[in-house]
């Protein structure tokens, strides 16, 4: 009977087993991702090839609409639909925001937004206001594309497929996931941060309720769902003979000769910037790649002719205990032979060392930027960054020691709790170091400004002081909004607003240069010392809010 019962046991296992196979058979996957500026889309690759290995079987293809002109985004994905007739749309949707010194949908929205709230001539104000005005309504059309589009997509897939389904990810997607979820169709998944294991438990027919993601008209994301960790996952070398094969557009990045094609080393950052989604995206646990795959992976674009690499990490070497990681992987680059390739990536210029600078150098490192976010030790340590300045320094002349020239991009905000004049003094004495150390002409100060976004703890800062309340539209572009979100405070939010207006007046093509230039004129410069020393002490200020 044990026997008989053991057997029958085995037989629906298997009868189980050979549906499923069966099913996943059937599968049809399509991921769409939607228009953004053309940077290579790495997550919906790394994404298609994870599935690719779980399930050989299952066709799938790529549909990059960052590639399709504008006027064409809608026929174009309906042509795709009806061509490949998919069971599962992925869809990753990737820019929702943007507050920085940069051009944007509608020019440079930060520039019109200062123009609009600090310039004194009405007729500045007046062009500032027409500028915001065309920045919002691109905006919100945008919004409405990206929804209008994946809509569109479940709709066409339907008519092939009544069962199809669609699953919705990526950067934007899991910063604002709360608020998207009344935009988007009645049953889409929406995916936060990680898809893979997500997908893997959608394909096998498993619940997926306990990964970050909920389904929208269904279910209602968990409190702090964003904070959860995500499923540690092992990462091979992706198959880019398949990724070429299921994406007929990869070619349209392997054309110009500049252009960064991302590998990414590891997942995950261990450190609390206070304005940071970073840490909550991706979860604060290192998860390390193996740096044989890692090397294969860029051995597969080299033989492309990719010869410029962008490492896609958080930081490449985000504490020093991954430092013998970070030498592996460069010994492994140069064992390889690819020894006429250049690469770029965010570095935590505190974990470097005189070999590691060697190395770096050695395996062709063009460019790399550094995230300080203020030259005032004070602030860093405020700021919950972990940064030592006075070792960034030291070994920034290992760097150079090592024969680095190229350009390094150093990134401030001068809108952080508690800038005072006399940290933005600090802060210009230890730019100007970094200039004596690489020269004036390598180093690219980046106005890198906060913008106040969900999930951070300058959000729970902005909570505890009646600045925010809750139950807010983090996606709001509306002008009572947009200025809390830009996070500029009084007393020095006027100050810094009416610099940067100069700035952009005098010249727009170098507007960092010429912000740290103007500070210095107006303020001077405080002693390198003083930017390095940070009292454990301090006098408590009030930030007062416009």
């Amino acid at each position: 009977m044990q026997h008989l019962e053991g057997s029958g046991i085995v037989k629906l296992y298997e009868k189980t087993e050979d549906t499923l196979v069966k099913a996943m058979t059937q599968e049809r996957i399509l991921y769409v991702r939607l228009p953004c500026n053309p940077i290579f889309p790495i997550g919906v690759v790394y994404l298609a090839d994870h599935v690719h290995k779980q399930f050989p079987a299952i066709e799938q293809r790529i549909f990059d609409l960052g590639t399709v002109p504008p006027l064409d985004f809608s026929t174009a994905l309906d042509a795709c639909i009806d061509e490949f007739q998919p069971s599962l749309l992925v869809f990753s949707w990737r820019d929702i925001q943007i507050y920085a010194p940069v051009g944007g949908r509608g020019g440079n929205p930060l520039q019109h937004a200062f123009e609009f709230y600090y310039a004194k001539n009405p007729l500045i104000r007046l062009r500032g206001a027409m500028g915001g005005l065309k920045v919002t309504t691109a905006y919100y059309q945008e919004l409405w594309r990206n929804t209008g589009l994946i809509q569109r997509g479940l709709r066409q897939a339907q008519r092939h497929n009544p069962q199809a389904r669609s699953v919705v990810g990526g950067g934007a997607v899991s910063v604002f996931y709360e608020q998207l979820g009344t935009k988007l169709p009645k049953g889409t998944i929406i995916s936060v941060g990680e898809g893979e294991t997500l997908l893997e438990k959608l394909l096998r027919g498993q619940d997926i309720a306990g990964e970050r993601c909920y389904v929208a008209g269904e279910t209602q994301p968990r409190d702090r769902m964003i904070h959860e960790w995500p499923t540690p996952i092992e990462k091979s070398a992706c198959n880019y003979d398949y990724i070429g094969h299921i994406w007929p557009e990869f070619d349209y990045y392997l054309q110009e000769q500049d252009f960064y094609v991302g590998v990414q080393t590891k997942r995950g950052c261990p450190h609390n910037c206070c304005y940071c989604v970073y840490t909550v995206v991706e979860g604060k646990q290192v998860r390390i790649n193996p740096a044989d795959e890692v090397v294969a992976e860029m051995r597969q674009l080299y033989d492309r002719g990719i010869r410029n690499f962008w490492f896609t990490d958080a930081q490449f070497i985000p504490a020093r205990k991954y430092i013998d990681d970070a030498i592996e992987l460069l010994q492994k680059v140069v064992d390889s032979g690819m020894t006429d390739i250049h690469w770029a990536a965010y570095i935590r210029a505190d974990n470097l060392t005189p070999q590691l600078c060697d190395l770096m150098v050695k395996t062709g490192m063009n460019y790399f930027e550094i995230g300080i976010t203020s030259g005032s030790q004070e602030l860093v340590r405020k700021m919950r960054m972990g940064y030592n300045l006075r070792t960034v320094l030291e070994n920034c002349r290992d760097l150079k020691a090592a024969g680095f020239n190229d350009v390094v991009s150093v990134n401030y905000s001068f809108n952080v709790i508690d800038e005072t004049f006399d940290t933005i003094r600090q802060t210009i004495a230890y730019h100007r170091e970094l200039e004596r150390i690489f020269g004036a002409d390598k180093v690219e100060p980046a106005i890198f400004f906060i913008g106040l976004q969900p999930h951070t703890h300058l959000e729970e800062y902005a909570f505890k002081n009646d600045i925010l309340k809750p139950g807010y539209n983090p996606m709001s572009m509306m002008p009572w909004t947009a200025k809390k979100l830009l996070w500029n405070p009084e007393p020095l939010g006027s100050f810094f607003g009416e610099v940067c207006l100069q700035a952009w007046q005098r010249n727009p093509n170098d507007f960092g240069r010429e912000v740290m230039a103007l500070l210095e004129q107006r303020l001077g410069c405080a002693s390198l010392e003083e930017a390095l020393s940070a009292p454990m002490i301090q006098k408590a200020r009030q930030l007062v809010q416009a």
